[in-house]
């Protein structure tokens, strides 16, 4: 089968299992190149373990700090005639190379808000982990089935109290557009903080606590975003961020919850970044297309990788109390958000238009990494192979 990216909206419907394999291992080899993280994590779970930045993070403490990594994700693997999704690829990319190092690793495929994923989850760590002392939380998804209640909930991109209209880009084009999206109901606002909040990482960490698998000194760590001026009213002051600031208000609980263990639990704000998440939120391609031109003139730019190693290597495992802000957060988006950078960013929004959107931003680095995160524009990969998408291991 030759596997070309087909691409459709903001996703694209193919992956090349080659590619992502190239891609996975460059991640791996930049950990490689860096020191070794000493005093690290050694046992870990790692939720929403197949892409972005819970890949990253997954290929950070296991080529990193050499611990043994359980992954658990939702994907999909290749049917006749049709392609696994990336991330499949990536997760047996990485399971195989990290077992060829010696790398205790094992992959769980299913729906992670699922009570039988984390209880699936809980017996193999009792069987061969018997404790981890890392939990990442990295999932986004735009659905959640509630295990409680068996309620479907679905996540929308709105803004809260009025409708809000700004410039975009079709990042397949470069068309410069106008977007107007209407105001979010309470419904809407509800159910995405219930899918994208901090509910369901309580609850793994409650499953996982009462199950006696966390080790003394744990600590879990999720992901969240806060971004600039200009994404407010679509990112974090829309429904996207009022589930975020439910995330980063149950960090505050389960550090109460996990003080028998003297564990912790944190939240790091990350850059933006071009994710299969952050390509389908409107305006937020057309903000990162300037972003990336603007920092990597300053050579301030990082990619998932670059970003997850020098939080796991600078910040958690640096031999140092971790540095938060007020509200107790790690702050990774710190190059990111330098006045500076903001202040450029603001000139070139103003001034871009599809004539010149890929003179004054870097849009077809945009491209680039968007194709990237499906395994296509790899240096290295023959993509004109006749290639068999039905990779199990």
């Amino acid at each position: 089968m030759i596997i070309e990216p087909r691409i459709r909206g903001f996703i694209c419907t193919t992956a090349h299992p080659l590619g992502c394999e190239a891609h996975v291992n460059q991640q791996i080899a930049y950990v490689q190149s860096k020191r070794k993280i000493k005093g690290g994590a050694q046992k870990v779970l790692v939720v929403g373990a197949s892409t972005g930045y819970g890949l990253a993070s997954r290929i950070t403490v296991a080529f990193g700090c050499g611990a043994a990594t359980l992954g658990v994700f939702f994907e999909k693997p290749a049917e006749s005639g049709r392609t696994a999704s990336a991330g499949w690829y990536n997760a047996l990319s990485f399971e195989r190379t990290a077992q060829k190092s010696g790398l205790y690793s094992k992959n769980i495929n299913g729906d992670a808000f699922s009570n039988e994923i984390k209880n699936q989850t809980i017996q193999e760590i009792k069987k061969d982990l018997k404790k981890i002392d890392l939990f990442i939380y990295s999932l986004a998804a735009p659905l959640r089935v509630h295990p409680k209640t068996g309620e479907k909930h679905r996540s929308v991109l709105k803004p809260i109290g009025t409708s809000y209209q700004s410039k975009t880009v079709d990042a397949n084009t470069g068309v410069v557009s106008t977007i107007s999206i209407d105001s979010a109901t309470p419904d809407e606002i509800n159910q995405t903080i219930s899918v994208m909040g901090g509910e369901d990482w309580a609850l793994w960490v409650s499953a996982l606590q009462e199950a006696g698998v966390l080790d003394q000194n744990f600590l879990t760590v999720a992901y969240s975003y806060i971004g600039p001026d200009l994404t407010y009213p679509i990112y974090r002051n829309g429904t996207i961020g009022r589930a975020k600031e439910d995330l980063e208000r149950t960090a505050q609980s389960l550090k109460n919850q996990l003080k028998s263990l003297n564990g912790q639990a944190t939240v790091s704000v990350n850059k933006a970044l071009v994710t299969q998440a952050s390509s389908a939120i409107p305006v937020v391609p057309l903000y990162i297309a300037i972003l990336y031109r603007i920092m990597k003139q300053n050579n301030t730019h990082e990619g998932c990788i670059e970003q997850m190693h020098r939080l796991f290597s600078g910040q958690i495992y640096n031999g140092k109390k971790i540095e938060t802000d007020i509200n107790q957060r790690i702050r990774m988006d710190d190059w990111e958000l330098r006045t500076d950078i903001q202040e450029q960013v603001k000139q070139v929004w103003a001034e871009v238009t599809t004539e010149n959107i890929f003179e004054i931003s870097d849009l077809k680095g945009y491209q680039q990494e968007f194709l990237k995160l499906f395994g296509f524009g790899i240096t290295g990969v023959d993509y004109s192979a006749d290639v068999n998408p039905q990779i199990t291991s």
